[in-house]
């Protein structure tokens, strides 16, 4: 059954969700939260978008068009209705379509920055579906896998554009492979870890198209402490704190 929420510490933004579907996570507000926008960026695709938390965070930091694509129908049409509540027609575009398809329809070099928060496992005859169908299309690369991500990014995105992951770690080289393989520069990486004195589960990581090497690995975010409370440091990220001081910078 579909609910409206505020969009977790942005009491300024409501979302649709069915929990019995896939809901979003974390790791969409932390890559929100992670990539470089400049006061140039006027395009922005969101590969994957579920019921659009990314665009609805980006909203609150750039006016530049944001368009998310899902595949799924019945979750697009989620997405469409938080745009409308969150009054952002004019800003997001929610598109209901196979993201190969809408590339292969598309001209290149349209996006300043492209995001995306892919399935995180590889299909396998061993791998470990769930009975729920959404949630195994949001787990698990049955419609779109890691390396035609990179090919569609490289071909969409504008040269010196920004392209932004959240993944596994367990699959950071082959990302690192990857970016290089499709013409992005790794620019960027964080490491995201529950708690400390744990080992790292997932990572951010940026890249430029046709961009010059030298790879910053940025502080390390903790997100839990011990009292399962989240960090001051996590609050600090994903309330802007991290972007308005590099912002400061530009």
């Amino acid at each position: 059954m579909e609910q409206l929420h505020d969009l977790l510490e942005y009491p300024n933004r409501k979302i649709y969700q069915n929990k019995e579907w896939f809901a979003f996570s974390l790791d969409s507000i932390l890559l929100a939260n992670f990539v470089t926008l400049l006061p140039t960026t006027k395009k922005i695709l969101d590969i994957g978008t579920g019921t659009a938390p990314i665009p609805l965070i980006l909203s609150l930091y750039t006016t530049a068009k944001i368009t998310g694509i899902e595949i799924q129908t019945d979750v697009a049409k989620l997405a469409t209705k938080s745009i409308k509540i969150n009054n952002l027609e004019h800003q997001i575009d929610i598109i209901n379509e196979n993201v190969i398809n809408y590339s292969n329809n598309m001209p290149g070099e349209q996006f300043d920055i492209i995001v995306c928060n892919p399935p995180y496992f590889k299909k396998t005859d061993q791998s470990v579906k769930n009975e729920n169908f959404h949630k195994t299309i949001a787990r698990h690369e049955i419609y779109l896998d890691l390396e035609t991500v990179l090919k569609i990014t490289k071909k969409l995105l504008k040269n010196k554009g920004v392209f932004a992951i959240v993944q596994r770690s367990e699959r950071f080289i082959e990302v690192i492979n990857l970016f290089q393989k499709y013409g992005l520069e790794p620019k960027k990486v964080k490491f995201i870890y529950s708690k400390d004195n744990e080992q790292s589960k997932m990572f951010l990581l940026e890249g430029t198209k046709g961009g010059k090497s030298g790879l910053k690995v940025e502080a390390p975010l903790v997100i839990y402490k011990a009292d399962d409370s989240y960090t001051q440091e996590y609050l600090k990220f994903i309330k802007g704190g991290i972007r308005n001081e590099t912002a400061k910078k530009l």
